[in-house]
């Protein structure tokens, strides 16, 4: 398992939310991160997921 990032902003550019998560690949990690923004209601935000080698997995503006 590689530990994940998700991050959301606000408009301002201020962090609302910083988590890390484990995801056994890039594929899960992104399903994992969808789902936690749609829980949250954080789907319209601007978000990043980042795997541990600073790939981007997943990211909305």
């Amino acid at each position: 398992m590689k530990a994940y990032v998700l991050t959301v902003f606000d408009q301002e550019g201020k962090k609302l939310l910083e988590e890390t998560f484990e995801a056994a690949s890039d594929k899960d990690a992104e399903q994992i991160g969808t789902n936690r923004l749609e829980d949250l209601e954080y789907s319209n935000y601007t978000h990043r997921c980042i795997s541990p080698d600073g790939k981007l997995v997943l990211f909305h503006r």
